[in-house]
């Protein structure tokens, strides 16, 4: 598709741009952008109103039940929930079923979301066989498959000599390594934060110990082998100031937090309200804005969706046997905008989180608006108002966290290689 987009704000934090003009877009490219961009002759043009044009979102956890239980979700469903929500590329996680733990299956995913997904989709590979925390996976082959990264997704590898190989061995290929921080023995048989709120809910607590235990452990590692380290999600004000000094200390360190944590905390379990499930778990008001710091001032490089989708019967249980995990692709942009208008971040830095940023931790081309780019962008009211309703929800699985919760920001239009994937 060759057409322009005019009147247009154009906001690209990887340019430092943010400016109202024109975006040019010929055979699936950006070929010009900005108020001086040329037009060609009798190119179609659209009128933007005004609104903006935004990177496509680079989702860096989503977790879908392809393959194996695609009645949770399919690459198909997740990749329209997340057009709709402006995001132009999922990383999706191996925690499936069979498990992603092989080339043969990083390549099918990678078939499979070509044949079915409407947006850009790649796989982390398992960083040990079956996510069991035992062996190590073929990384290098599975680099050469497609993997993007290696992860053992929602579980943690408690094995410290296990983790120290994988980050020897990764570090030879400058693969990223991404940890689910949690400590399983510490976190027990607990299923929310630690915390006065848990004990009067008759809940095991989650001690943010748990959480802070793997990350110090793992720095350990990475000292040791110099590779490079990311923490998929933080929960905690203690872990972004360990996460802060690790960087202060040039360690090759990186970590994500999800949106969901960022706008709620753990009074949204108030009611056993299993949609809240998180792991990790939601925690207290002075973490939540510790996180918002950390977003602020680039401790944590990444907000990410952490979408994870699950049918009813999963979560219409009592809280401690309910599954973890919230809906989230669709919703990430507005999650992000609430920063922006509820708590003052900068719109380039939390734009920055989920575009160029993880673009660049993973390698990938995307997140930015830059002259001869895949034509991957969004038009998005960053002010419009609107309520999350989960029903309308785009994704296979209702279970959202942030249901009935007003939000700004709205996806008007999503185009991923020039072409239009989603119109509201």
């Amino acid at each position: 598709m060759n057409m322009a987009f005019s009147n247009a704000r154009l906001i690209d934090p990887a340019n430092g741009l943010d400016e109202l003009g024109t975006l040019v877009v010929e055979k699936g490219k950006i070929s010009a952008i900005g108020k001086n961009a040329k037009v060609p002759d009798k190119m179609k043009s659209h009128d933007c109103n005004g609104m903006a044009i935004l990177p496509g979102l680079v989702d860096m956890q989503v977790f879908t039940g392809e393959p194996g239980e695609e009645y949770r979700e399919t690459l198909a469903t997740a990749s329209q929930a997340a057009s709709a929500g402006g995001v132009t590329t999922m990383i999706t996680m191996p925690n499936t079923k069979p498990v992603i733990d092989d080339a043969a299956l990083v390549d099918f995913i990678s078939r499979r979301a070509r044949d079915t997904a409407i947006v850009r989709v790649h796989p982390m590979a398992a960083l040990t066989k079956g996510c069991a925390g035992k062996s190590m996976t073929e990384i290098g082959l599975l680099s050469e498959a497609g993997a993007v990264a290696f992860t053992d997704g929602d579980r943690a590898v408690m094995n410290a000599l296990t983790m120290r190989r994988a980050l020897s061995y990764a570090g030879t290929f400058d693969a990223l390594i991404v940890q689910h921080a949690m400590d399983q023995d510490l976190q027990s048989a607990g299923v929310m934060h630690e915390s006065e709120m848990a004990t009067r809910l008759g809940l095991a607590g989650i001690p943010v110990a748990a959480e802070t235990a793997m990350i110090d452990r793992d720095l350990r590692l990475v000292e040791l082998t110099d590779a490079r380290y990311h923490i998929a999600q933080i929960s905690a004000a203690d872990s972004v100031e360990t996460v802060r000094a690790a960087k202060k200390r040039g360690l090759p360190v990186s970590c994500g937090v999800s949106a969901t944590h960022l706008m709620l905390n753990q009074n949204d379990v108030e009611n056993y309200r299993t949609f809240a499930k998180l792991s990790p778990p939601l925690r207290c008001e002075e973490d939540r804005l510790a996180l918002i710091a950390g977003v602020a001032d680039g401790t944590i490089d990444v907000v990410v969706s952490g979408h994870n989708p699950q049918n009813e019967e999963a979560k219409r249980q009592p809280f401690a046997q309910a599954a973890y995990g919230t809906v989230g692709v669709e919703t990430l942009l507005a999650g992000v905008l609430s920063l922006y208008h509820a708590d003052g971040v900068s719109l380039d830095r939390l734009l920055d989180c989920v575009t160029a940023r993880p673009a660049a931790l993973l390698g990938l081309a995307g997140g930015t608006l830059s002259i001869g780019a895949n034509a991957d962008f969004a038009i998005t009211d960053i002010d419009a108002p609107w309520v999350v309703d989960a029903d309308t929800l785009r994704s296979k699985s209702q279970n959202a966290a942030i249901d009935k919760r007003k939000v700004q920001g709205q996806v008007l239009a999503c185009y991923v290689g020039g072409k239009a994937v989603f119109e509201l």
